[in-house]
């Protein structure tokens, strides 16, 4: 019986996750037909509720553990390393076991504190092989042209079929097989060798669908990303071809929803999208699929392994300093770590539990390529070495509830991490004349984004968006967030006399949910210059009925097309 009960108790944690990873395929199988049947409401809320479901089940897992198992047995904490031992032998047949070691994290974590944490007791490093070679499954599908690489298009596209008919696949394939041509060199398009390799799966995301994979020769290679889009009452077109890495980067970007496509064998699918886009991290490749808990782990595995390997140490992020969150970062490690002061700015009306909230909101909406991912992480332990003195100094001097200094060691109770970004206004200091039109073009269309996505950022200060290293404008500030139909837009009222214009209060009534766009040239631009420029560029948005239409079409049911790869620099039906 010594024996048994560890044993039982992996069972049933694997149960659990066996339970949950059902319910994760049933939702993401249903992408498919949400695509051809035009249902775009429907699918924000299947990735809702996918995002949901992870914490959702290990509740219940942990709850029914707590039932079956005798506190004596179930919360002795040395006891866990035959658990840990029981539940490895397990998993070892499952091609989706370097996820169900997160899990048992998870579980853990709901059932100790985070004081308990040990290698000893759950998977700090996974105990699994990168890939099984004995369980391969073959995920992908293989074309080649000989000499015809409209044949080659057009047998793609017949395997890759959806059951809803082609709006011109003719004019597809022959914009296509010219888009091919104008991106590779020459000879590749004549080289007998050449090959493409498509994912078996297409990938799914609010109203798009997307084939990826690669074109390779014996000598060179490059990404493949294949948008579709359905035009509802019209049918299927082939949107693009997108074979430049930086452009389908950013189709799996930081700043985007995640992906529905079905994976038998995630760690396979991870190291595939790794071959063709090697600048990505493996943790944003798990978290770009849905497997979000699954990056935070590859996420938290290499901050431990650069912090081992290196001499970087954590200082203040670069930028102006935040009203609500402490930032900081290390400089060799791209990702800024957050934390909430303990007072707030007075003119921030709102609590830490709403800072949370809002923090937590962004993981449940549509990103639009707009707004930084989150991972929340709780008691971070970090070496006080590890810190710069002014940094540390600082952190426990604005957040001493959340940051605690105890012997060696700094304890981080509760903090944020996102991917660094060069702030906006910080950028623009440095940026020559069409450098500053472009990236200003870029802030608005982000606004412009974020609205048609039902998100309003409230503080739109060009301190809370960063600049990525791809050129695009990202908001990262959520303090303030809200849905865009919550905000009463209004127009300033004429002055009733002459004196009302000179006093310092306004002469109209203000609510807590008004909104007056007019303003928004002085608030958001000190500069002259960029205040002209983005008026021009963007100037519907100083106007408050812009925003109302945009409430709405929200209103009414609409989803409206954001597309997350340049159009105009393809040759794609407009």
């Amino acid at each position: 019986m010594a024996q048994q009960w560890p044993a039982d108790i992996a069972r049933s944690i694997l149960k659990g996750f066996d339970d949950y990873r059902e319910q994760f395929r049933l939702i993401t199988d249903g992408a498919r037909k949400r695509f051809e049947q035009a249902q775009w409401q429907e699918i924000q809320q299947a990735s809702a509720e996918r995002i949901a479901l992870y914490e959702d089940k290990a509740q219940e897992t942990t709850e029914r553990l707590r039932r079956e198992f005798p506190a004596e047995q179930l919360l002795d904490v040395q006891l866990w390393p035959l658990v840990k031992s029981a539940y490895i032998e397990q998993i070892n047949p499952r091609s989706d076991d370097e996820l169900a070691e997160t899990w048992f994290n998870s579980i853990f974590c709901h059932l100790f504190s985070h004081d308990c944490i040990s290698d000893g007791t759950m998977f700090i490093h996974t105990t699994r092989p990168a890939l099984h070679p004995h369980r391969r499954a073959a995920q992908t599908r293989s074309y080649r042209p000989n000499g015809d690489l409209t044949e080659l298009l057009r047998a793609i596209f017949d395997d890759y079929r959806f059951d809803v008919p082609w709006i011109d696949l003719e004019g597809d394939l022959a914009r296509l097989e010219a888009t091919l041509q104008a991106n590779l060199p020459d000879w590749v398009c004549r080289d007998p060798a050449l090959t493409i390799e498509l994912f078996c799966s297409p990938l799914y995301r609010n109203k798009g669908a997307y084939l990826v994979g690669r074109i390779y020769t014996p000598d060179e290679q490059w990404p493949l990303a294949i948008p579709f889009v359905h035009k509802e009452g019209e049918g299927i077109r082939i949107d693009a071809l997108i074979t430049d890495e930086a452009d389908v980067s950013i189709i799996f970007s930081f700043t985007r929803s995640y992906f529905m496509v079905d994976v038998s064998y995630p760690a396979e699918f991870v190291a595939f999208l790794k071959r063709i886009l090697p600048g990505k991290h493996i943790a944003e490749l798990y978290t770009s699929i849905g497997f979000y808990k699954q990056g935070k782990s590859e996420f938290f595995r290499a901050l431990i392994h650069h912090l081992i390997n290196t001499d970087d140490r954590f200082v203040m992020a670069p930028g102006v300093r935040g009203m609500v969150m402490s930032v900081f970062t290390l400089p060799g490690f791209n990702t800024v770590f957050k934390i909430i002061k303990d007072r707030f700015s007075p003119s921030k009306n709102v609590d830490h539990a709403t800072v949370i909230e809002k923090y937590r909101l962004v993981k449940r909406v549509d990103r639009v390529g707009r707004m930084a991912d989150t991972q929340e992480f709780a008691d971070f332990r970090f070496p006080v070495d590890k810190f710069d003195p002014e940094c540390l100094a600082e952190l426990l001097e604005v957040a001493p509830s959340t940051v605690e200094l105890q012997g060696d060691t700094v304890l981080v109770r509760h903090c944020w991490t996102e991917r660094r970004m060069t702030p906006l206004n910080l950028y623009l200091e440095g940026a020559s004349e069409a450098q500053q039109r472009e990236v200003l073009e870029d802030y608005g269309q982000a606004i412009k984004q974020l609205a048609a996505a039902n998100i309003f950022p409230g503080d739109m200060l060009l301190k809370n968006f960063g600049v990525t290293r791809h050129g695009r404008v990202v908001f990262y500030d959520y303090d303030e967030i809200c849905y865009l139909t919550e905000v009463n837009f209004r127009h300033i009222p004429p002055p009733r006399f002459p004196e009302d214009e000179m006093s310092a209060e306004p002469w109209y009534s203000v609510g807590p949910n008004d909104v007056f766009p007019e303003e928004f040239p002085r608030f958001l631009f000190g500069d002259i210059k960029q205040r002209r420029l983005f008026s021009q560029l963007h100037g519907d948005l100083f106007d408050a009925d812009y925003w109302k239409s945009l409430q709405d079409a929200i209103r009414e049911g609409k989803v409206i097309d954001v597309f997350p790869y340049r159009r105009d620099r393809q040759q794609s039906l407009q």
